[in-house]
């Protein structure tokens, strides 16, 4: 009984808010002479502060057509804005500015869903060994983190002193399919100095350049290691979860003037593995077992950051310059 008047009374006030919300919403316009649209474009900076109020505005207006306009083709939007400014009675003429902002915000919008489409295709297509292809981007992985190592053989041991568990890679592979592929090797080529050194720094941790001071100063006496290539994948599957999620909207509608990419999204992959490897230093974990625990410690520290709206996980390597756009 008391779980069915909790329920009663919760279903209560979600309508009573939504018809005091709608009731605001009149009210507002009335006072303003705005929609609710234009007092975000014009109340709001740029951004993730922007482009989300804007998005849960269309998305729980009673109008089909702002509903669907968040997931409408990108060739259409400028034709849907032209609907939103008719169905709102908004002269283009004289707000010329509201257009362009609910272009970069749809935009934004759209691009977001469509990524997410992107990486989901990538994850599920499993690695083929038979696939030039694949096996190419295999190689050249070994290639960027070995430059000065030749691989003697595709089925080898020497694929464990990059990370991965056994003498073929493929099978490394299945849980984030060709996707995490597609993260190492965009790190290991674009962010080659970097990866390298991370890669070395896992293999050989109380030798590491990368922390000698830290590790100096902290008197550490283990700095346990790990497989690069299982964390590389293991944190793809993490970059995932956060863009499926929605946590990483505020630091791709930050970053991404108009719609975010796969590149944006390898961007985000470089970006978490390399402050992973600085967190794992800094848990200073007893041995591998506690991988799980620092991972989630890592998860949650990324979620309360990407909590913040005007967050931006700012990379400070070489293949996210320019990409920032505060």
């Amino acid at each position: 009984m008391k779980h069915f008047l909790r329920m009663l009374i919760q279903v209560c006030l979600y309508f009573y808010c939504k018809f005091l919300w709608r009731c605001m919403k009149f009210v507002m316009r009335k006072l303003t002479g705005r929609c609710e649209l234009q007092r975000i474009c014009y109340g709001t900076k740029p951004g993730a502060s922007r482009t989300m109020k804007i998005e849960t505005s269309l998305r729980d207006s009673k109008s089909k057509l702002l509903q669907t306009s968040v997931s409408v083709h990108p060739d259409a939007i400028e034709k849907t804005i032209d609907d939103i400014m008719e169905l709102k009675k908004i002269n283009p003429d004289i707000n010329p500015q509201l257009g362009i902002s609910l272009q970069a915000c749809l935009l934004q919008i759209v691009g977001y869903r469509n990524l997410i489409a992107d990486v989901e295709k990538l994850r599920r297509e499993p690695y083929d060994s038979d696939n030039p292809q694949h096996e190419e981007m295999l190689l050249k992985l070994w290639e960027f983190l070995k430059p000065n190592t030749p691989l003697e053989s595709r089925i080898s041991k020497q694929w464990c002193e990059i990370g991965f568990q056994g003498d073929d890679p493929k099978t490394d592979f299945r849980g984030m399919g060709l996707l995490g592929l597609y993260n190492l090797q965009y790190f290991a080529e674009r962010d080659a100095t970097v990866a390298q050194q991370v890669l070395s720094d896992s293999v050989h941790p109380k030798c590491s350049k990368f922390s000698k001071t830290e590790w100096e100063k902290k008197k550490m006496d283990k700095a346990i290691g790990y497989s690069f290539a299982i964390v590389g994948i293991n944190i793809t599957d993490l970059a995932y979860n956060l863009l499926v999620s929605g946590a990483l909207k505020t630091h791709f509608y930050n970053i991404a003037p108009e719609a975010p990419t796969l590149s944006h999204f390898q961007q985000t992959f470089c970006y978490l593995m390399h402050e992973f490897h600085k967190f794992w230093i800094e848990e200073d974990p007893m041995d591998i077992m506690e991988f799980n625990r620092v991972r989630e410690k890592f998860r949650k520290r990324i979620i309360k950051q990407l909590q913040n709206p005007d967050m931006a996980l700012c990379p400070h390597f070489a293949a996210s310059e320019g990409l920032i756009n505060m």
